[in-house]
């Protein structure tokens, strides 16, 4: 069974900077790779993909703060996320945008005001 684990989340300040990680424990070379979050109170939502050929998408609302990025020979995609807001926090998590698997435990992103 494919397994995935998040990492990264933190407490901190607006307008701060997190990078999360998500480690994959087969290849992702030939999948598309998203990241989603979960606020409190709200379902999960799409916030940002990254193809196999490096080709990219974000939500409106993390757009030009957000960077999406992958490593296919470590199996990683990452989540470079500046000029954090509140409603940032949430639960991050990732998984392959087709075909997704079991979803990971998350990592928590707390940005305070």
């Amino acid at each position: 069974q494919v397994q995935l684990v998040e990492s990264g989340g933190d407490l901190v300040q607006a307008g701060g900077s997190l990078r999360l990680s998500c480690a994959f424990s087969e290849s992702i070379r030939a999948n598309v790779m998203g990241w989603y979050r979960q606020a409190p109170g709200k379902q999960r939502e799409f916030i940002a993909h990254v193809t196999f050929s490096g080709y990219t998408d974000y939500a409106e609302p993390v757009k030009g703060r957000f960077t999406i990025s992958r490593d296919n020979a470590k199996n990683t995609v990452y989540l470079q996320m500046n000029s954090l807001k509140p409603e940032d926090t949430g639960v991050y998590y990732c998984n392959r945008v087709q075909n997704p698997v079991s979803w990971g435990p998350g990592t928590q992103v707390t940005v305070s005001s």
